[in-house]
């Protein structure tokens, strides 16, 4: 019998701040203290370096998992544990200052179905098992405004193709932009990896969703004249 042999890491470039000028005190007593409880499991290259799947069921008790990448602050990502308590949710947040908000909301909520992964969503694609998310949610991303730095945007294939991997048959994956190029690419690229768009009407992209709960980067858009659009694909 031979020794497994682990997947060699991949170079993967990461665009954008992993931390901002300065954690409050109680920030980053919460990064410290509360972080771990809410690991999902052993995602990075250095807990698991041979890339074994997570085991979701008991984690979330058998619940149907869902997966927010990039939760910002964090404030849907509560919401949505809050309303749906029969349902698990990973949140995926690089910026570390995020974490530290989100950290400071659970300290005041009572939500058992939450778990955070601090770092590239690609890591933690790494080790989903295949059909195991049934619903994503893409909420204000980085715009990535300039033409050339479009390829750094999550809707191109390095990530769709994974996302479309762990995501079960049928799951829902929302988007939500206020920048219309943002939506261009979306259209173009999401439905080439899997995906079909549900609109019917102009009202299933300008209208929010049922659930929907405004963020703090909606609230600055709008403040700021720029129109949100809602973009909801399924898995086929």
């Amino acid at each position: 019998m031979t020794d497994r042999i682990a997947p060699e890491r991949p170079h993967r470039n990461f665009y954008g701040r992993l931390k901002g000028k300065h954690l409050k005190a109680s920030q980053q007593a919460y990064l410290e203290e509360d972080l771990a409880q809410y690991a999902p499991g052993a995602v990075s290259w250095e807990s698991n370096p041979e890339r074994a799947p997570l085991d979701l069921d008991p984690i979330f008790g058998g619940r149907e998992v869902w997966l927010e990448i990039g939760f910002g602050g964090g404030e849907h990502l509560v919401h949505q544990a809050a309303r749906n308590p029969d349902v698990g949710l990973i949140g995926a947040e690089p910026y570390i200052n995020g974490v530290a908000k989100l950290l400071g909301l659970l300290s005041d909520a009572t939500a058992d179905n939450i778990r955070i992964h601090p770092g590239d969503v690609r890591d933690l694609f790494d080790v989903l098992p295949r059909a195991s998310i049934g619903r994503a949610f893409l909420l204000y991303p980085d715009p990535w405004p300039k033409a050339r730095h479009h390829r750094r945007r999550f809707v191109t294939t390095e990530h769709l193709e994974p996302l479309a991997r762990v995501l079960k048959p049928g799951a829902i994956f929302r988007v939500a932009t206020d920048i219309p190029d943002y939506v261009r690419q979306t259209l173009a690229e999401v439905p080439q990896h899997g995906f079909t768009w549900l609109a019917e009407g102009p009202t299933d992209w300008r209208e929010p969703w049922d659930d929907w709960t405004r963020t703090r980067y909606e609230a600055k858009a709008v403040r700021e004249g720029r129109v949100p659009h809602y973009l909801t694909f399924r898995r086929d």
